[in-house]
């Protein structure tokens, strides 16, 4: 009977677990992606996990739904998700995003490659853009800066946070 119990609430440990991670949970990813790669014939060359943890960038954001597609590490994305794509970020990162307008600030994790659209410098999740208020108007100049990269035992913090 007490093998059973276990056998059982093990199960339900797993279960629960499962569920955590299949849509609202970040799946883990081990390392950084910083491969160099070419979309459209353009190059780019992520930069370095050093000159990552000590950026501090302003620019247009501008909003996209990968509503349960898969992000450049393979991560499932989701439109009432906090997260980011950038060109050239190492992968995975938590960024704080602050929408110069109206001062409000997010956190949001930088699993994805983009946006491909000149003069833009990170595309977010509609979740995000909402939080932001700039989800009605679709473009928005933000300050982005890199709080950490990497998962688990890979990740680095930038100093001060």
């Amino acid at each position: 009977m007490e093998r059973l119990t276990q056998a059982m609430v093990g199960g339900a440990v797993a279960l629960a677990l499962a569920a955590c991670t299949q849509h609202h949970a970040f799946e883990p990813y081990k390392g950084y992606k910083m491969a160099p790669y070419t979309v459209r014939g353009n190059h780019f060359v992520p930069m370095g996990i050093d000159a990552a943890l000590r950026y501090d960038q302003c620019g247009v954001a501008s909003h996209y739904e990968a509503d349960g597609d898969r992000g450049a590490i393979g991560q499932r994305l989701y439109k009432d998700q906090m997260y980011a794509a950038h060109r050239t970020l190492p992968l995975p990162c938590m960024v704080r995003i602050t929408n110069l307008s109206n001062g409000r600030s997010v956190v949001a994790r930088v699993a994805d490659r983009g946006p491909y659209i000149a003069g833009r410098l990170i595309d977010v999740s509609s979740l995000v853009a909402k939080q932001l208020g700039f989800h009605g108007k679709g473009l928005e100049n933000v300050r982005v800066q890199v709080l950490s990269v990497g998962d688990g035992p890979y990740r680095r913090t930038a100093q001060g946070n």
